[in-house]
């Protein structure tokens, strides 16, 4: 009867053991459950991997051409400390970022040459885990991502091949009890690559630069000491050498190759290009985009260029002075009517827009001389 006695008391306390255990265990998975959603802000899809507590988030890429994308692409990225902070950079869009923006920003120019492949993830580690355990970090961190974006491809037109919209920030966040860590990365989402079209792989991108350094050198070989007898060979030489496409239709009329190798542009390839020549003289020189107003009284968006000489900016326009442009036929005279104008003359038909996408960041541009270079 003892035994019997002792039996049941035993059995008793083993289910109230196993009771405890129970509800401890509902009473941490509330927890769990709770933190999890805290990190899944509205709008915004997650994937948590099986057998993980990883979440995926996917933030798009500023959208300079159109292509919305919802999809997320599995990530198995483990956080690291990644530190680029050993590459100096100084040019004119990338100075006017904020300290995590221009994180972003020199983990492109390292990994430049890997870029080339389209598929190659750009890791940023840990860099922004500070940021991220703030309530809006990620909304802060999206903004910080499209402004690097767009300073590294208006500051560097040699990175042509590059398409933005395709570019996704991914972060991976982990969450262990309390602890949440995060890792971020930019790769291609579930694109293919994120290459701009008419180029697919990295040999078809090295044979385009190799064409491109070769016209460049041609024209470096012709400098000589005066600044502003370069700035205009250089006019000349885009003035002279490229027929504005008005199809608007042709493969690479935005860029440097389609400008410097196909000899086609529109006004953003003539501006990019004027650039890139500009930086291979070392004479400080920025992309300006906006609105211009042609002799037909036509206003549309447009690009053109700032260059620094004698320690004053001017404007300089090169697909205007092309004697055949958007603006119609104008004389073989006419062709410097934009080279090295100051703001009182430029004011009256080109308004510059600092702001490169819509919500994006407000840049500034070089303040322009009043008057002409004389």
């Amino acid at each position: 009867m003892k035994s019997k006695l002792t039996t049941a008391i035993m059995t008793i306390v083993i289910f109230l053991i196993i009771g405890v255990f129970v509800v401890f265990g509902i009473i941490l998975w509330d927890e769990f459950v709770k933190l999890e959603t805290s990190l899944q802000p509205e709008n915004v899809k997650t994937l948590i991997s099986e057998n993980t507590n990883t979440i995926n988030e996917d933030i798009k890429a500023p959208q300079l051409i159109e292509n919305p994308f919802d999809k997320i692409k599995d990530g198995n990225n483990q956080a690291s400390e990644v530190d680029y902070s050993n590459i100096t950079i100084n040019k004119y869009f990338y100075n006017q970022l904020e300290e995590y923006a221009q994180t972003i920003y020199r983990a492109f120019e390292m990994n430049k040459e890997n870029m080339k492949t389209g598929t190659y993830e750009v890791e940023l580690g840990s860099s922004f885990s500070s940021l991220l355990n703030e309530d809006n970090g990620q909304e802060l961190l999206g903004q910080y991502y499209q402004s690097a974006i767009e300073a590294y491809t208006y500051d560097n037109p040699d990175v042509f091949y590059l398409s933005p919209n395709k570019m996704y920030l991914n972060i991976e966040t982990t969450t262990k009890g309390k602890n949440v860590t995060y890792n971020v990365y930019i790769n291609s989402g579930e694109e293919a690559n994120y290459l701009i079209d008419e180029f697919s792989s990295k040999e078809q991108i090295d044979k385009a630069m190799n064409q491109i350094e070769q016209i460049r050198n041609q024209i470096l070989q012709n400098r000589s000491d005066d600044t502003y007898a370069n700035i205009k060979m250089v006019h000349d030489y885009l003035v002279e050498n490229i027929e504005y496409d008005t199809t608007i239709s042709k493969d690479n009329i935005y860029n440097i190759y389609g400008a410097m190798i196909n000899h086609e542009a529109v006004c953003e390839g003539y501006a990019r290009s004027f650039k890139y020549l500009m930086d291979a003289f070392g004479i400080p020189c920025t992309l300006v985009i906006g609105k211009g107003t042609n002799t037909e009284g036509k206003t549309e968006n447009h690009a053109w260029n700032y260059v620094q000489i004698d320690n004053k900016w001017y404007a300089v326009d090169s697909t205007w002075d092309d004697p055949v442009s958007s603006m119609g036929w104008i004389s073989k005279s006419s062709k410097y009517r934009y080279f090295l104008k100051g703001s009182n003359d430029m004011i009256k038909d080109h308004i510059p827009s600092s702001q490169f996408t819509e919500g994006g960041k407000m840049f500034s541009y070089p303040p322009l001389s009043s008057s002409n270079y004389k």
